[in-house]
């Protein structure tokens, strides 16, 4: 084989063709949902055990990413390689599971291999295939249609439009099946705790904020030197002005402090009361880590008090928490 002339107008103009020929195959595929994607949808959210998904090949790899978005998103899945199924791993599916089956042909040896034995087992079968009279589609309870015209495949051998139609059909049984369900948010945040979207939605005040002797914290009668050495020993950056009974009663900030500097006031003779602002940004402890993040960029603040009910101060939370803990 010689070695390769490369051409860039060729790349770009080929991969602009495949682009079109795999958008055509989707916008072809949508109108051919109807009554057998409604059954389908029906069957997986009837399904007391998961959803089984199976396929060889380059319809295996679709496969298992139609899993993993299933299980994302509240369908209990998993991916059964049907070779390994054949040789013991078929164990893994129970009469409670529904059968999602990929092929583009139909044909596969070790999918129709097993599919007598799921029929025996009374596992329900949907058939995700682009031959609608092929044996898989025989041995089906659904035929979901994810035939495409043409391949992006200049020489229409690699699968590339079939998978595409494949993934999104998928996608279409993943998103119809949360809707359903009433998926939310804060569910999709429970699948994934170590994401960005799961520390948002599940991090708490409560989670990162500073409490106990971490909290500047004087009394309003506290001389203005006093004061200073609280805010410096904490490191916070404020302190906080409570009563006897650990109710706010205000706060005092370093920006506080260069506002003093700049009016030339005699700062020796200042209380905690005279300096302190009356009516500090609070939060709840069982408020989520983002509200306390939304409120400070609101207000143009780097920390805010959490209290309850009675304003006694439970703790503080930064800027600088929140963005160790990644929430921002």
């Amino acid at each position: 084989m010689s070695s390769p002339v490369f051409a860039a107008e060729r790349a770009v103009r080929i991969g602009r063709q495949a682009l079109e020929v795999e958008a055509r195959a989707l916008a072809e595929l949508a109108p051919r949902l109807g009554d057998a994607f409604a059954g389908a949808v029906q069957l997986m959210l009837g399904c007391r055990g998961r959803v089984a998904v199976m396929g060889m090949g380059k319809s295996g790899h679709v496969g298992r990413k139609i899993a993993a978005t299933l299980a994302s998103t509240g369908t209990p899945a998993l991916f059964v390689h049907p070779a390994e199924a054949a040789h013991g791993d078929l164990g893994m599916v129970t009469p409670s599971d529904v059968v999602l089956a990929l092929s583009n042909s139909g044909e596969s040896d070790e999918l129709n291999a097993i599919l007598p034995v799921l029929k025996r087992l009374g596992v329900p079968i949907v058939a995700m295939t682009g031959r609608p009279q092929s044996s898989l589609a025989a041995h089906a309870d659904i035929v979901l249609d994810s035939a495409v015209a043409e391949e992006a495949c200049p020489l229409q051998l690699a699968p590339t439009a079939s998978t595409t139609a494949q993934m999104a059909l998928g996608d279409a049984l993943a998103v119809a099946l949360l809707d359903t369900r009433g998926f939310k948010a804060e569910d999709f945040a429970r699948s994934h705790p170590g994401g960005a979207l799961g520390r948002k939605l599940l991090t708490h005040v409560r989670d990162l904020m500073r409490s106990g002797d971490a909290l500047p914290r004087v009394a309003a009668d506290t001389g203005f030197t006093d004061l200073m050495r609280e805010m410096s020993a904490k490191a916070l950056g404020m302190a906080v002005v409570v009563d006897a009974e650990d109710r706010v009663q205000g706060i005092f900030t370093d920006g506080d402090l260069r506002r003093l500097v700049e009016q030339g006031r005699d700062l020796r003779a200042l209380s905690a009361a005279e300096v302190a602002h009356p009516k500090p940004r609070t939060v709840g402890a069982e408020a989520l880590a983002v509200d306390a993040a939304d409120l400070m960029e609101a207000a143009r603040i780097t920390v805010v008090l959490v209290v309850d009910a009675d304003q006694r101060l439970l703790g503080a939370i930064s800027i600088n928490d929140l963005m160790r803990a990644k929430v921002i």
